[in-house]
């Protein structure tokens, strides 16, 4: 259309025509300067929105990823010290990665309520009973209506909690002891000095007790405990808490050799060893010493007792000095140290989660059909396991006789059959054979309720200190390694025991000065069953 002749048409006036048309232009010119500018605002846009879609695309599967590494994790999936040790990692990535989710959905404006259902959460947990609350009360600025102006009616309370600590505090008690004396003749009476674990020394017991859980509970070397002291104006040296350390290991150390007798006297015993370095300053480096540890039966009743022994080698020596002439059943792995018991009379107990351990590490790094039915047949004695928990020994007994025994037997016959089909050499004729080699001493538990299936009770009893080692990395002497297997002893057991340890030491060490040989039982960390 010729917009020129329309307007001369319509108007008479050329110079009005014209002034129209020009106008009209204009704003064709910016309609279309408009258009085109709106037309890379939205090809910006759908370029932001591919990168934001592609963005939690990403993040979708990373979140996926690490969730299934925090909560998917099968057992054996990784070792166990590195699965404690990076669990908090994975619990910060995957709160990271779902903030960053929820803010890149939120950027890329997608329908908040219609898309997906909210995922359900188990909530967050009560915060303990017996922490002490201080209450905070937040009352509104005015008591009246801000509507209407009559009073407000007090119709409920919205109460939330918060969790919060203090760091180590110290403080100072003052004894004051008056003296008093006789008119008469001169006597001066005064109140006697409570006796004290560390006489005339300036650390009051729940300093103590904070240095020794520091360091043989969190695993502190002494300069760290220092340097914390240090960041509130108290000075401990170095050398004063290496004294104290000393100290209590000595005081300590009856009531460690006390519950190795008691548990001596239980029928059936968990022992392990783990390596720890011992400095050997004669010759400028460190050398291999080990840590031997025996706990008691969880199937058993009475208290839970775990007793750390260091010794200076792994020799099976001290299997026996340290066991003396118990005759019980030992639950074991396949190290040989252990072998001389058995021919002294100790009934050897093989470790159900050892041989299992070889078909996992075999289908990993090769899925192997062998390796899978193993692993399905060890399931089913595991499970049985599970479903005799709860029950009494005498009921454990007929149960693993009823159900555990024919697969026992069953998967004998399978390794048997299957050996012979194995190449010699290989990874699976490996497994086979250490399952085989050890198949007494591994099937011996079904035949008695009281006998567990697997040595894990006494590795997680140990992995704490194998945790430890990173921090503290050797100990300086064979008696420091002496004094910290018994204080790690009353510790653990403690924990065991379901015991606060470092109120457990400090009660005790409060105790411990003024206790009779005959009542030294009363100050150990056990919790017998009511």
């Amino acid at each position: 259309m010729d917009l020129h002749a329309e307007l001369d048409r319509v108007i008479a006036d050329a110079s009005v025509s014209d002034r129209v048309a020009q106008v009209i232009r204009t704003l064709l010119d910016g309609a279309q300067r408009e258009a085109v500018h709106l037309a890379a605002q939205l090809e910006q846009r759908a370029i932001e929105l591919h990168a934001s879609k592609t963005k939690i695309q990403a993040l979708t599967l990373e979140l996926a990823h690490l969730r299934r590494m925090r909560f998917g994790i099968k057992s054996e999936s990784l070792d166990a010290e590195t699965r404690d040790l990076f669990q908090e990692t994975l619990a910060s990535d995957v709160a990271a990665a779902e903030a960053e989710l929820a803010k890149r959905q939120s950027e890329a404006a997608e329908t908040p309520t219609t898309s997906r259902p909210k995922r359900e959460r188990a909530g967050r947990q009560p915060l303990p009973e017996h922490l002490p609350r201080i209450e905070h009360r937040h009352e509104p600025e005015s008591c009246t209506c801000g509507e209407c102006g009559n009073p407000l009616v007090l119709i409920g309370e919205d109460v939330s909690e918060q969790l919060d600590v203090e760091p180590a505090k110290f403080f100072v008690h003052r004894h004051i002891r008056p003296q008093y004396a006789c008119r008469a003749c001169t006597t001066v009476t005064a109140a006697p000095i409570p006796p004290a674990v560390i006489d005339g020394g300036m650390a009051a017991v729940g300093l103590l007790a904070w240095v020794i859980v520091g360091k043989y509970l969190d695993h502190l070397p002494l300069y760290r405990l220092e340097r914390i002291a240090a960041r509130d104006g108290v000075t401990l040296a170095r050398s004063t808490l290496a004294e104290w350390v000393g100290r209590i290991g000595v005081a300590l150390q009856p009531l460690s050799d006390r519950l190795a007798e008691l548990l001596r006297a239980r029928a059936i015993l968990h022992a392990d060893e783990t390596p720890v370095q011992q400095l050997d300053p004669g010759h400028g480096k460190t050398k291999r010493a080990y840590l031997w540890a025996y706990r008691s039966n969880v199937l058993e009743t009475g208290p839970p007792i775990v007793v750390f022994d260091y010794q200076t080698s792994r020799s099976g020596a001290h299997a026996r000095d340290f066991l003396t002439d118990w005759t019980g059943a030992l639950m074991v792995d396949d190290f040989g140290g252990y072998k001389a018991l058995f021919a002294q009379g100790v009934t050897e107990l093989g470790c159900m989660a050892h041989a299992r351990r070889k078909y996992f590490d075999l289908n990993e790094a090769q899925p192997s059909s062998i390796a899978q039915e193993a692993l399905l047949r060890i399931a089913a004695l595991y499970e049985i396991e599970g479903r005799g928990k709860g029950m009494t020994i005498a009921e454990r007994t007929d149960l693993r006789q009823r159900e555990a025994m024919p697969l026992l037997t069953s998967m004998h016959e399978w390794l048997l059959a299957t050996r012979v089909t194995v190449a010699n050499g290989g990874g699976t004729a490996k497994a086979i054979d250490y399952s085989l080699k050890r198949w007494a001493a591994l099937s011996r538990y079904a035949t008695d309720g009281a006998r567990p299936i697997d040595n894990n009770p006494v590795e997680n009893a140990i992995r704490p200190i194998c945790l430890g080692k990173k921090n503290w990395l050797f100990t300086g002497s064979e008696r420091a390694g002496t004094r910290a297997a018994a204080i790690q002893s009353l510790l653990a057991t403690a924990a065991l025991n379901g015991l606060d340890p470092a109120a457990w030491l400090r009660s005790t060490l409060e105790k411990l000065p003024t206790c009779i040989n005959s009542n030294i039982d009363s100050l150990l960390p056990l919790r017998y069953p009511a």
